[in-house]
């Protein structure tokens, strides 16, 4: 793929793991999913944005 394989990974993997430890690694791991589900939904949602003017007779009929 870009030249990394099991080797290079498990380098990796043990330089994250000395930099951040055991205990943060399930945080990180957590934040790392949220980011790539969000960036997700983000690029399949239409590009509409709703931009009618709510009406102004309604809000005062509401009133009197």
């Amino acid at each position: 793929m870009f030249g990394i394989g099991i080797p290079e990974l498990l380098i990796i993997l043990v330089i994250v793991l000395i930099i951040f430890g055991a205990n943060k690694l399930p945080e990180i791991g957590a934040g790392m999913g949220k980011a790539i589900k969000n960036f997700k939904k983000a690029t399949n949602e239409p590009e509409e944005i709703d931009v009618t003017a709510k009406s102004e007779t309604s809000d005062t009929e509401k009133k009197s």
